[in-house]
């Protein structure tokens, strides 16, 4: 099944560039982690709220919470492409690193995603 990507784009042709597989649910993770909340105006709810975070402590209790927080906006908002098995965050100094791991629903392979933040 393709998708068209965010923000939209226009191939050499002319066209609607479309992606699919695995590149389309790792960009509509990468979406809903950095969309804030209250960013999209019909739809309010949609997104991780990650940013928040951001001037937090970087500690085991941010760590705690960027998992829980990116776990439950992924089961929500993509729940019906995506089983979310495991978000795992480790924090140094200054540098955070997700690592999600989970399923597809529609064959059941398992992928992992991993974004840093500097």
């Amino acid at each position: 099944m393709a998708s068209f990507p965010f923000p939209l784009a226009v191939n050499h042709g002319g066209r609607f560039a479309a992606n699919g597989g695995d590149e389309a649910i790792r960009g509509k993770i990468i979406q809903v982690l950095f969309t804030a909340q209250g960013e999209r105006v019909n739809l309010p709810d949609f997104g991780c709220g990650l940013f928040n975070l951001v001037f937090e402590p970087n500690d085991s209790v941010l760590a705690a919470a960027m998992e829980f927080t990116v776990g439950q906006a992924l089961s929500r908002w993509l729940d019906n492409e995506i089983l979310v098995e495991a978000v795992n965050v480790e924090t140094e100094d200054e540098n955070s690193l997700i690592e999600i791991v989970y399923s597809k629903r529609v064959d059941l392979s398992r992928q992992m995603v991993r974004i840093q933040f500097k």
